[in-house]
């Protein structure tokens, strides 16, 4: 075992005093020792749950014949920091995560591990930590939140992002939004749509990491313990068995993730996340690959930000299984292996299916003809970026309207400043420039709220939240900080969207600008931020921190470094 490293002979005596220190005796200590990860923290409901859940993991694990080690890393979250300065921590969080769960394992040569996420970056981070160390491990979602109910119908915070553009229009009073903020959330869970938690727990089921079914449980449902529990249990027969994440990671699964999010219109988020899980686990997978997926996939989840269910419903419907059903009918899925034992194929057919549900349709009766995004190029994004095609797909053309923050647009946002035809853009706010590629929900969600959802377009470096819809562009690579060309537009430059062709193009002379053109001075200059502005590397290739060559770690060894393979 890697633990007999730290607990094993006699020049170990003091390791193994810390330990009984602890409240371990002789049995415990040498039985394998196994990490239980979690970012709880009661700063919001996304991961209020998980020092329950890691109760219930540590019991299952002692009951299969190990010793749980518990620990917790951070977690940021983007519904609070969203629109503020605060945003900025949020992609970095999955580095800072990712990282801390390394060293705490690595550190300790601990045997296994559960990871216990439950919000955006939690979620991808515990998937980067698994693909990293490849030691026997299971990643469980805590669960999405249900829904909240005003005046009789069901909300997300969704709406409470767009009631304050209707606010600021002067749709509705400061009685009524006070009132939609207060039903939107009643109690633990991460937010409720295909946003970027639901959607990344998904991808988590899909890749194999997760077991089928588990992470669909919202999270105050009462059998959400007893899933904790059997992952315990779960993690070690993965280390009897000398099953680990890479023997799940490959292109096959990667390649039905992809499929997966393209069928639920889940957010954008997942192919930045998808990248970097990739790049950790050494799987070549590249920006252009998530193309044919969404192509071929039509959507076929009635769900939040641009249907009408959320991920309780769909679990109730259910939940991944029968998206998963659905697809695999229909050969658009490949059996890939699991983190059970059983394949993908094999989990998805022992799933119970619903009888009567209208969460989830037929791929013969999609509720879109494909997928919802599409990769687009262009003069303005020769590296790539996505457009979201959730809420409205087809070309759009219109007048730059420049912004060099967030801040700036939802000023104009709110001060009626934006009309019918405008592409607003957004630069500097990519993964170096932002730093940490800020979601711009706050001027998605006002435009949705002022009713102009439909009648403008935004495009960015920075990225959008799983709760945007609209006709949005993001990820924008190279990002303005670093000389791409979206630092180039000017105010009443034409700038066209053509999902047909996949670009994103301008008719402006942006050679003449470039000679004049110098890099905006660093928004930070100490600090995490300032670090990670430094390390990151591009959006269309993941923005990770992963350094451009290293070694990947083999099964079961603890090694002085263990970074993953950057493709």
């Amino acid at each position: 075992m890697r633990s007999d490293l730290i607990k094993s002979g006699p020049d170990r005596a003091p390791a193994r005093a810390m330990l009984r220190a602890t409240g371990l005796d002789d049995a415990a200590i040498a039985r394998p020792l196994v990490a239980v990860v979690h970012t709880w923290s009661n700063v919001s409901p996304c991961n209020l749950n998980l020092r329950e859940l890691a109760v219930e993991a540590a019991a299952g694990i002692r009951a299969a014949g190990g010793t749980p080690i518990e620990f917790n890393t951070i977690a940021v979250t983007d519904g609070i920091a969203m629109g503020t300065p605060g945003m900025r921590a949020s992609l970095i969080s999955r580095e800072v995560i990712t990282d801390s769960i390394e060293l705490a394992v690595d550190g300790h040569c601990l045997d296994a591990m559960v990871v216990l996420c439950g919000c955006d970056k939690t979620i991808p981070a515990a998937a980067m930590a698994l693909a990293r160390l490849n030691i026997p491990g299971v990643a469980l979602y805590g669960g999405s939140i249900a829904h909240g109910t005003h005046d009789n119908h069901p909300i997300t915070i969704q709406q409470v992002f767009e009631a304050v553009g209707a606010h600021g229009a002067g749709k509705i009073d400061d009685a009524e939004l006070a009132s939609v903020e207060r039903d939107a959330c009643p109690g633990a869970g991460a937010c409720g749509g295909q946003f970027t938690a639901n959607t990344m727990a998904m991808v988590l089921t899909t890749l194999g990491l997760s077991p089928m079914g588990y992470n669909d449980i919202p999270a105050t449902h009462p059998a959400k313990g007893a899933a904790a529990y059997r992952c315990g249990e779960l993690v070690m027969e993965c280390l009897k068995t000398e099953r680990t994440p890479r023997d799940m990671l490959t292109r096959t699964s990667f390649r039905n993730a992809a499929r997966m999010v393209a069928a639920t219109a889940g957010s954008t988020n997942a192919v930045l996340h998808l990248l970097a899980i990739a790049r950790e686990a050494g799987i070549e997978w590249a920006l252009e690959d998530f193309e044919p997926a969404s192509v071929h996939t039509p959507v076929i989840a009635d769900l939040l930000p641009g249907g009408r269910y959320t991920a309780v419903e769909l679990f109730g419907a259910g939940g991944s299984a029968r998206v998963a059903q659905e697809l695999i009918a229909a050969s658009m899925l490949d059996d890939a292996p699991t983190v059970t034992g059983r394949s993908l194929f094999a989990e998805a057919a022992a799933a119970p299916r619903a009888e009567t549900q209208d969460v989830v349709h037929p791929v013969n009766r999609p509720l879109k003809p494909r997928g919802g995004y599409s990769i687009l190029y262009g003069n303005l994004a020769p590296e790539g970026c996505i457009l979201k095609l959730a809420g409205k797909s087809g070309n759009f053309e219109g007048s730059a309207r420049v912004f060099e923050s967030e801040e700036e647009a939802f000023a104009a946002v709110q001060g009626d400043r934006i009309h019918a035809g405008d592409v607003i853009v957004i630069r500097n706010e990519g993964p170096a420039g932002g730093p940490g590629m800020r979601e711009m929900l706050g001027v998605t969600a006002a435009l949705v709220g002022r009713g102009l959802g439909n009648d403008v377009a935004l495009i960015t470096d920075g990225r959008f939240s799983g709760a945007t819809h609209g006709f949005m562009v993001g990820h924008i690579a190279p990002e303005a900080v670093r000389g791409g060309p979206i630092a180039l537009l000017r105010e009443g430059d034409r700038v066209v969207i053509d999902a047909e062709h996949r670009e994103l193009r301008t008719t402006a002379d942006l050679a003449s600008r470039r000679a004049s053109w110098q890099p905006p001075q660093p928004k930070v200059t100490q600090g995490a931020l300032a670090k990670y502005a430094r390390l990151v590397g591009s959006a269309s290739d993941g923005a990770t921190t992963q350094l451009p060559t290293a070694t990947a770690p083999s099964k079961h060894t603890h090694t002085e470094t263990a970074e993953g393979v950057a493709a």
